[in-house]
């Protein structure tokens, strides 16, 4: 069976879309996907890598495979899901 995944990368606003939508916040988001997250200046932790990926100003761009990865984690993709394999019989 032949599966395509489309695997294009985000804009900053269509991130932050699905991140506000599954109701995680920049911190959580940031640690579901192995970015780092460090203390902020005002207490409280923050992620300036996922800071930087919702710019819409900042270049970087998450890689689409990372995101179609974010979307099946959140249960956001538009055409997949997750589901947890049954054990095998072997």
């Amino acid at each position: 069976m032949n599966i395509r995944i489309e695997m294009s990368a985000p804009s900053g606003d269509e991130l932050k879309s699905v991140r506000v939508k599954a109701g995680l916040s920049q911190v959580e988001a940031a640690t579901l996907m192995g970015y780092p997250v460090q203390s902020g200046s005002r207490g409280g932790q923050q992620s300036r890598t996922w800071q930087a990926l919702e710019s819409t100003t900042d270049p970087r761009t998450m890689p689409g495979p990372v995101f179609a990865m974010f979307q099946l984690l959140t249960g956001s993709h538009p055409r997949f899901s997750l589901r947890i394999k049954e054990p095998s019989s072997d």
